[in-house]
């Protein structure tokens, strides 16, 4: 069983710095109530909050895990967002 300092030093090497970027989102009042957010700009991204404040910050939330995901995996990332990687696992 790996140390907690083994499992900290793994977790440091797989971390990569992201810059900010900004991204379009589209906000659609729902007739039940609610908003949904989704952008042209990162693929499959579907948010849906109580307002509109909410729509767009669940969409951020989301496009993080996205990129996260997408580095991971080794999947490439959206074009909107490729640019923003960089470190030991830049051009993914």
């Amino acid at each position: 069983m790996p140390t907690k300092e083994k499992r900290a030093a793994r977790r440091q090497r797989k971390t990569v710095e992201i810059d900010e970027v900004a991204i379009r989102l589209h906000i659609k009042a729902l007739k039940e109530g609610g908003y949904l957010a989704t952008s042209p700009d990162v693929p499959g991204l579907v948010a849906e909050g109580r307002s509109v404040t909410e729509a767009a910050e669940i969409a951020q939330g989301l496009t993080r895990k996205i990129v996260e995901s997408c580095l991971e995996h080794g999947d490439p990332l959206p074009p909107a967002l490729a640019r923003l990687s960089r470190g030991p696992l830049g051009g993914c």
